[in-house]
């Protein structure tokens, strides 16, 4: 699994970060998100899919790995946050 973000969408709202402590946080310098680990270890997983689906402007998205050996199905995008602009990795 990849966290991928869209900055130029992200508006600071934060829910990835009450969502994901572990994962995200926000900058201090324009409170927009940070991907603090972008390959989240398993046990981290679900609360990335829980982050991408809250942001309330689709910034996250989660790139499933194909023939993952951890129990996630392979196939792609899992998340939003599709189009819209170039993905920046974090």
């Amino acid at each position: 699994m990849q966290i991928r973000i869209d900055r130029t969408r992200c508006r600071g709202a934060g829910q990835c970060v009450l969502s994901a402590p572990g994962l995200f946080d926000q900058s201090e310098e324009d409170g927009m998100v940070v991907v603090l680990e972008a390959t989240p270890p398993p046990e981290l997983r679900d609360a990335a899919r829980r982050a991408a689906a809250l942001c309330p402007n689709s910034v996250i998205r989660i790139v499933e790995s194909e023939g993952a050996a951890d129990g996630d199905e392979g196939g792609g995008d899992k998340g939003r946050g599709e189009g819209g602009g170039p993905d920046a990795e974090r």
